[in-house]
């Protein structure tokens, strides 16, 4: 704030100063239109220090954002280096491998087939007696209890009486 005063103040000096010179080169001025002139020279010079000011802080922010920016496109450029590098390195290891993959079935595996006894088989003594195949028994799904269904619950008293006497049949 100790920046601004000095600014409005001898801004508002100048404003009234070459108002002032114009007046009197037209003709005589009164104390009432000094104080005027004084008056609107302070609210100008007011206006136009708040308006330097913020072009003043948006210089600074533009330099600033600018600084920012090639921080960043610094640290992005590191960035891609070390990544180039990390991929050459996995290129190289990669080309490697698979070197090493086409050279190890480019070598015929007879050798090490030839230097392994072969393994005898296996003999099971024969049965004397052979069972008879046997088929398994089905399986049923075991399902919950029976329970009367509605309908055989609407009507259970026709079903016994029908199949306990034999006049009937």
């Amino acid at each position: 704030m100790a920046t601004k005063q000095p600014k409005h103040k001898s801004l508002a000096s100048d404003i009234v100063s070459s108002i002032e010179s114009k007046l009197s080169e037209a003709g005589t001025a009164s104390k009432k239109i000094k104080k005027s002139i004084e008056k609107s020279a302070d609210k100008l010079a007011k206006k136009l220090a708040k308006l330097m000011d913020k072009a003043e802080k948006k210089a600074s922010k533009a330099q600033k954002s600018v600084k920012s920016d090639a921080k960043k496109a610094k640290k992005d450029l590191a960035k891609a280096k070390k990544n180039e590098a990390k991929a050459e390195k996995n290129a190289k290891r990669t080309v490697k491998k698979k070197a090493a993959d086409l050279a190890a079935a480019a070598t015929p595996k007879v050798e090490t087939t030839e230097a392994a006894p072969a393994r005898p088989a296996k003999t099971t003594p024969a049965r004397t007696t052979a069972k008879p195949a046997t088929a398994p028994a089905p399986k049923t799904r075991t399902t919950r209890p029976a329970t009367a269904k509605p309908a055989a619950a609407s009507e259970p008293e026709k079903a016994p009486a029908s199949e306990s006497t034999p006049e009937n049949a």
